[in-house]
């Protein structure tokens, strides 16, 4: 199936700059969610690991520190020297990062060697996501929106599968099963080469649609400030409290309702579920109705759910989540596209930064989180973290962009 996407995108011919290619962008759809399927696995054998290491909540955190930190470092570097000069065959480089953090995770011993391995993780992940989402732009057209929903949508389908596939094979074999998933990371390998080979023959796309943006948006220095001021505590809003469901929903559900790992694992998976179905509807409805609209109800909108999440049962538990996840998760391609809007022909800084953004802010939010729950108990983490979705009033200061539409 993988095999025969990346032969479509592959094959795929020029075409004007305007056109959707949805062949392409299933193909870096399917990438994404092989990459984070792999990134999902490190969070959901944190029970595993803390057991195994007798591993503390401030260690788990610096983990996810140490993954996260990674990414973000390198991400809007990576970013720039694309704007500049891309780099097509960097994908499947970045792919061999991340399958040789896996082998290594799957061997580690220590936790100085899983930290190793969460940092070799992370540095695929940077080289990832700016020139696929980079890519994801190329194959839009005038539907960046959905472009990038679709792409992000790949990503948080792994996400979601990441944590079952670990309750059904690494949970009941050990560490060492975590080598089964090279398999997953050989098959990116492939389907990104055949996509590094389709952006070679067609950066003609991206041309023509940077100097139409730089055409369009023309807003002043301190406008443009005070916009991505607003979407990067945005962006901290949405990564933090995420980062309170990605790394501790499951020691919270255990802890408070007494639930079974592997059940912990279920419920996880329907969480990050809600996320990747949520995420394909807030690119293409801002397309439609404007990027704003779509970030005021994702972030704010979600502040009643949080907010009454720390204080119900086992059952609503699952529902709220499940409606939080829907929520939240239309926010990040909005907020995504509307900064590239901000700044036309900066498409693989902007996309590395905030991503990179989106990890750093995880890692640091999920490094303090560890250490809160140390200190005070993981339900007082849900408990505080509840209140993060009202920060979404701030949408108040973003300008209004005009929206391209078909």
């Amino acid at each position: 199936m993988q095999e025969t996407l990346a032969t479509d995108a592959e094959a795929v011919p020029a075409r004007s700059a305007n056109d959707t290619v949805f062949a392409l962008l299933l193909a870096i759809a399917t990438a994404h969610m092989l990459n984070d399927t792999i990134q999902a696995l490190l969070p959901s054998i944190y029970p595993i690991l803390k057991e195994s290491y007798h591993l503390s909540f401030t260690q788990l955190g610096m983990i996810t520190f140490t993954f996260q930190l990674t990414a973000s470092l390198l991400q809007p570097l990576v970013g720039l020297v694309t704007d500049r000069k891309p780099l097509p065959y960097s994908l499947p480089v970045g792919m061999a990062f991340t399958l040789i953090g896996l082998i290594s995770l799957a061997n580690s011993q220590s936790f100085a060697t899983i930290l190793i391995s969460a940092a070799l993780i992370g540095t695929g992940s940077a080289v990832f996501h700016p020139e696929a989402s980079r890519i994801a732009y190329m194959a839009a057209g005038k539907r960046r929106g959905l472009a990038q929903s679709v792409f992000q949508v790949g990503g948080n389908a792994g996400s979601a599968i990441g944590p079952l596939l670990a309750a059904l094979i690494i949970v009941p074999h050990g560490q060492r099963s975590i080598l089964a998933f090279s398999a997953v990371a050989l098959v990116g390998v492939i389907i990104l080469t055949m996509i590094g080979r389709w952006q070679g023959r067609n950066f003609h796309r991206m041309r023509p649609k940077a100097a139409r943006a730089g055409a369009e948006v023309a807003f002043p220095r301190r406008t443009v400030a005070i916009a991505l001021s607003v979407l990067v505590a945005l962006t901290f809003s949405k990564y933090v409290y995420l980062a309170s469901l990605t790394s501790y929903y499951t020691f919270y559900l255990i802890d408070r309702f007494h639930v079974s790992v592997q059940s912990a694992q279920y419920h996880l998976f329907l969480l990050l579920a809600a996320v990747a179905v949520g995420t394909i509807v807030g690119g293409p409805v801002g397309d439609r109705i404007g990027r704003k609209r779509v970030i005021w109800a994702s972030i704010l909108g979600v502040a009643p759910f949080s907010l009454a999440l720390p204080h119900v049962g086992l059952g609503m538990t699952a529902v709220l989540s499940v409606i939080i996840g829907l929520v939240l998760a239309s926010a990040f391609s909005a907020i995504l596209v509307y900064a590239q809007e901000l700044l036309p022909g900066k498409v693989g800084m902007i996309a590395g930064l905030f991503f990179g953004l989106a990890f750093g802010i995880a890692g640091i939010g999920s490094a303090v989180l560890g250490k809160v729950a140390d200190l005070h108990g993981i339900n007082f983490v849900f408990q505080i973290c509840a209140f993060l979705p009202l920060i979404g009033i701030l949408t108040v200061f973003l300008p209004d962009v005009v929206t391209e539409k078909d």
